[in-house]
This record gives C-alpha cells, sequence and structure tokens, in this order.
C-alpha cells in the first residue's frame, strides 16, 4: 500500500470535499425554497396544482439521478437550439448541470417530505387559526410552514445525507470532487484501494458532521413533540 500518494494529492482531495460540500449545501438550500410551495401545491384540492406536481414527483422519483444528470449535461448538448442559445454557457458548465441534477431530484423528494408532513398536522391547529381570523398566507406563514418543517426535520435530515452521498456521481461529468479526486489518483498512479478509502473515510467523516448538527437542531426545535415522562 502506498499512502504517499495520498498525502501527495491532500489538497486534490481538499478541494474535492470543497466542491461536494458546496453541492450539497447549494442543491438543498435551493430545493428547500422550491419544495415548500410545491408541497402546498401537491396537497392542494385543485387538480391543477396538485397534478402537475405529483407526476414531476414521480418522475424525478422513479428515476436514477445518474440518468437526470446525464441528461442534462451530456443530452441537451445534442440539440443545435440549445447550444445556440443563451443558456449554452450554464449548461456547457458541469458544476451547473450537476447542481440544476440535483435540485431537480432533491426537491422531488423534499417535496414528498414536506407534504407527509403537512397531511400530519392536527387539524385543530388550522381550526384555530382560522377561528382567530388568520388570513391564507398568515395561516402559512406562521402556523403551517414553521410546524411541517419541524415535524419533517428527521426525514429531511435523512434527504440531506443521502443528498451528499448522491453529490458523488458530479466526479461521472469531469468534476474533481471527493469521488472524482479518487478516480484521478486512481487513474494516474494505479491504485485502488487508498484513494477509494481515502474517499469513503472523508464521506463518513461528513455524514457524522451533518448527523452532529441535525440531531443538534431536533434537540432544539422537536422538544415540544417528545414524551413526557408520567
Amino acid at each position: 500500500m502506498n499512502w504517499d500518494v495520498i498525502a501527495d494529492n491532500a489538497g486534490l482531495f481538499a478541494r474535492g470535499v470543497v466542491l461536494s460540500l458546496g453541492l450539497t449545501a447549494g442543491s438543498a438550500l435551493l430545493g428547500l425554497l422550491l419544495s415548500v410551495p410545491l408541497a402546498f401545491a401537491r396537497g392542494s384540492a385543485l387538480r391543477r396544482w396538485a397534478w402537475p406536481v405529483t407526476g414531476f414527483c414521480f418522475v424525478i422519483r422513479g428515476t436514477p439521478c445518474l440518468v437526470q444528470l446525464y441528461l442534462i449535461y451530456y443530452g441537451l448538448s445534442q440539440f443545435e437550439s440549445v447550444r445556440l442559445s443563451v443558456l449554452w454557457p450554464c449548461l456547457s458548465n458541469a458544476v451547473f448541470c450537476a447542481m440544476l441534477a440535483f435540485v431537480i431530484n432533491t426537491t422531488a423528494y423534499t417535496t414528498e417530505i414536506f407534504h407527509g408532513a403537512l397531511r400530519s398536522l392536527p387539524s385543530g391547529e388550522t381550526e384555530a387559526a382560522i377561528a382567530y381570523g388568520m388570513s391564507r398566507f398568515t395561516l402559512a406563514r406562521r402556523i403551517l410552514v414553521p410546524a411541517m418543517l419541524r415535524r419533517a426535520l428527521p426525514q429531511y435530515a435523512n434527504e440531506v445525507i443521502m443528498l451528499l452521498h448522491m453529490s458523488s456521481l458530479a466526479g461521472l461529468v469531469t468534476l474533481l470532487d471527493i469521488t472524482g479526486a479518487a478516480r484521478f489518483v486512481n487513474a494516474e498512479f494505479y491504485l485502488a484501494f487508498e484513494p477509494f478509502i481515502t474517499a469513503g473515510v472523508l464521506y463518513l467523516l461528513l455524514t457524522l458532521g451533518l448527523v452532529r448538527l441535525f440531531r443538534a437542531a431536533e434537540q432544539r426545535w422537536l422538544v415540544h413533540l417528545r414524551p413526557r415522562a408520567a
């Protein structure tokens, strides 16, 4: 085993960690912002709102993220109209395409998580707010969204961790994330065990950090949902 190669390429792995965290954080933030209104549309009684969101979630959740990434990065480039459009500078950028694929994927999953959290809210909370005279916007802003986010936190934590692991696909579209750095070392020095063990350890440490972060958030915001001792 040759760990000196890993030490010599520590900077490459460090840049890979930064890129992986950037893709994960950016995708999670954008997916969160998109999925909140989509969760309300998903549960709407109006079919013109609910059905498109339901179809979007079904298609995205029913296909692998790798296929979606390839379609965006490699597939769109075959159309001349896309290459000549103002969007081509973005769609020819690997970071943008990877981020777009991850945002689309996590938005579908997070929408379903939030939709389930909305359905689990006690009807008494909504009825009390309506009786108090709150408008629908105020009801959503002050009651529904905070309660939804709190109740969905454990499931959303799992989604963010899965998003971190999913970011390893970025290495397949020329990006040097953690997995991309491992693949580069493997190809350059014909080593397989050392670089991929290093990548696995880095993902494990990042996952541990996310678990502790979300555990602290749950201890702060989900105290009222814990069963009280008799």
